[in-house]
């Protein structure tokens, strides 16, 4: 195959414009993403008095240094703590991401005890559980480094406690699935935080710091009266000498996390790196800023997008003629063959026709599908309506739920209405999805929902006589349009787990190898499930 040949101007005042508008939304990003970092630093004279570590520095400690490192959810909880852009703190009381310790890539998750003591957050939770799940499914190690307050009481919601049995449950499937779970007991863990080193395969105690008990003191006197230290209840001398809960007691931070690199090691499941390197884009990375526009409104071409991500800007198109602004490509990421499903368009007949015999395509050759999202939707109207429209797009929303091969998504642009779920959204469990910070999902544009609901409202005011009131209807009207666009925002949407994070378009190359890697190595990696998880002894 040839390169692509780019008509794209670089340099065109368009370009520059969207890159500026692209650049200042990665700017915001970082800045918010910087929050929580900064506000964990804050306890460093606390952690220092205890000698520990800050949880950033535990995780700089752990993973292997120059390797790869995919952070998850970073935006977890953003617009939810508070309303108020400016302060609102992301994350969810957590760091997570995939990673190397000893060469084997794990699953890694950080309680970031230097914000309300590592509290879990509500988005805390379910991003703990989205990336139990991901390990489920990529076969990838849990290691989790531990130090929590547990549920912050004072915020209490029966929900939480409820479906917090879940991130349980997971711990029990995963040791179970053959994939150790390996933790490290930084701090306390209270109540149902006990429940994290109990469901262990292999705990790691820090002494004179670890601390694992259902009651604490001040619970146990108010339950019972009875009157006990915290080491007698729950300190890791106790638990690695007299309860069993601790395997191994390590002096401080640094050497608790040297143990979990050797446990790694000893798993014997670190491969041997691939030397060959892919040819990278013939194109260069920068210009995805300049390409993609601030607003939907504005066409864009994602065949300039793919040939800026696919080894040596090859790509070849699978029917191009026939439903052509559905795009359906096969090409090369990192080496690894992929299927690419985009949008130049709404999605029409012939397109979810397309979509849907190459999806099936991709699953006999077993080459993962990549969905680069930039879709307004299905197409609608009284043609598409009596071309069967309904059923067409239901068969590639079929095909998208039974395809038998890795998805990942990366939405690009819009993501609307049930396009969305036929380019394989969050509802439809792709094994990764992130977004580019310009990105809108929505089940419609506000100014679409608004003027609808403006239409309904007119014809009925019109049925009973009443004439509409030129000045109301407008308030209401910028009123939806407001709702719809500012949860419409990627990093709004990111806050509410709805994807694994907003990347830098420049990143989405790197991103989208690591993660074809990740399948990969789930695919070749042969763990030895059983029909219980390990219980400890």
């Amino acid at each position: 195959m040839t390169p692509f040949e780019s008509g794209w101007t670089a340099h065109s005042q368009q370009a520059q414009a969207r890159m500026d508008a692209m650049l200042a939304r990665i700017a915001q990003l970082r800045a918010i993403e910087s929050r929580a970092t900064q506000a964990s630093a804050k306890s460093r004279p606390v952690f220092e008095k205890r000698g520990q570590l800050l949880p950033r520095e535990r995780l700089a400690l752990l993973l292997d240094e120059g390797a790869a490192f995919l952070p998850l959810c970073s935006l977890a909880g953003y617009l939810q703590d508070s309303k108020d852009p400016e302060r609102s703190v992301p994350g969810g009381g957590m760091l997570a991401g995939i990673g190397f310790i000893a060469g084997v890539r794990c699953m890694v998750v950080a309680s970031d005890s230097g914000i309300e003591a590592g509290a879990i957050q509500p988005r805390g939770l379910e991003k703990i559980l989205r990336v139990q799940e991901m390990a489920l499914e990529n076969r990838l190690p849990f290691v989790h480094l531990v130090e929590s307050a547990g549920a912050n009481l004072t915020k209490y919601k029966v929900e939480g406690f409820v479906i917090g049995g879940t991130l349980f449950r997971n711990l029990a499937r995963l040791s179970a699935a053959g994939l150790p779970v390996i933790t490290v007991q930084h701090g306390s863990g209270t109540a149902g935080g006990a429940y994290m080193p109990g469901l262990s395969d292999v705990v790691i105690m820090v002494r004179g710091r670890s601390r694992a008990f259902l009651a604490g003191p001040p619970l146990l006197m108010a339950a019972t009266g009875e009157v006990a230290s915290e080491e007698e209840l729950g300190g890791a001398e106790m638990h690695t000498s007299v309860s069993g809960l601790g395997e191994f007691l390590a002096e401080d931070d640094r050497e608790a996390l040297g143990l979990a690199k050797k446990l790694l090691h000893q798993t014997g499941w670190a491969l041997q790196r691939e030397t060959d390197v892919a040819p990278p884009p013939c194109l260069p990375a920068d210009e995805l800023l300049g390409l993609m526009p601030p607003h939907h409104r504005e066409p864009v071409d994602m065949r300039e997008i793919i040939a800026r991500v696919v080894d040596a800007s090859e790509l070849m198109e699978f029917k191009p003629l026939y439903g052509a602004a559905t795009l359906c490509v096969q090409a090369r990421i990192g080496g690894h063959p992929v299927g690419i499903i985009s949008n130049n368009g709404p999605i029409d007949v012939a397109g979810a026709n397309k979509a849907t015999h190459f999806i099936q395509w991709m699953c006999q050759l077993g080459h993962p599908i990549v969905y680069l999202q930039n879709t307004t939707g299905y197409m609608v109207g009284k043609d598409s309506e009596q071309g069967g429209m309904i059923k067409h797009g239901s068969k590639m929303i079929q095909a998208v739920t039974s395809a038998t091969v890795p998805q990942i998504t990366i939405q690009c642009g819009a993501s609307f209405g049930a396009g969305n779920y036929g380019m394989c959204g969050r509802g439809f469990a792709p094994r990764f999805l992130f977004s580019w910070p310009n990105a809108t999902t929505a089940v419609m544009g506000g100014e679409q929902a608004a003027r609808t609901m403006q239409i309904v409202a007119e014809a009925g005011m019109k049925r009973k006589g009443i004439e509409p009131d030129p000045v109301q209807m407008q308030a209401q009207f910028d009123q939806i349009v407001k709702v719809f666009d500012d949860q419409s925002d990627a990093f709004y949407t990111s806050g509410l787990l709805l994807d694994d994070g907003v990347i830098d378009p420049r990143d989405t190359r790197a991103v989208l190898s690591f993660c074809l890697d990740t399948c990969a190595e789930a695919s070749a990696r042969q763990p030895r499930p059983m029909q219980f998880s390990v219980a400890r002894m």
